[in-house]
């Protein structure tokens, strides 16, 4: 599902971007409930500032929260959960290309929130997630068209 979103866009870059687990809900612009097999559900949240998602004991927050004084890692990995980010810059070609790509992904994928804030054209944020074997998987793409960046990361919960 793709939605315009009602905020405006504020510029930012990947590097504001902080990780953080165990966060409280933050207050979210969309939100998408996955049901699983066995009554789970994985919730999707869309932020202003990126997202957050919820899947039994975990919140993952990736967002623009300077009051955080971690970044974003390129991996964070405990037992039963794994997480990797990566920051891409682009040209502005393969910068469009990827968020062409990022909006038919999230229209095609069954389990897709996907949100574009208005003011610019390829400022994206989009989670969509899926069942895996004991547990659930999601990933999450943020792009930043005043750099360049594309921000991916992929987050994967079994039972530890």
């Amino acid at each position: 599902m793709l939605v315009t979103l009602d905020t405006p866009y504020i510029d930012t870059t990947a590097a504001d971007l902080r990780f953080a687990l165990g966060l409280p809900p933050q207050p979210a612009l969309r939100t998408l409930s996955v049901p699983l097999p066995g009554g789970e559900a994985v919730v999707l949240r869309l932020l202003g500032a990126s997202h957050q998602v919820r899947f039994r004991d975990v919140d993952e927050t990736v967002a623009c929260l300077p009051a955080l004084p971690a970044g974003l890692p390129a991996s964070f990995a405990r037992p039963g959960y794994t997480f990797s980010a990566s920051v891409r810059t682009l040209d502005a070609d393969d910068f469009a290309r990827s968020c062409a790509d990022l909006r038919r992904r999230a229209e095609a994928e069954e389990h897709a929130l996907a949100g574009a804030f208005p003011g610019a054209r390829d400022a994206l944020t989009v989670l969509a997630a899926r069942a895996v074997p004991g547990g659930a998987a999601w990933w999450t793409a943020h792009a930043y068209p005043q750099t360049g960046e594309l921000v991916t990361t992929e987050t994967v919960v079994t039972s530890a």
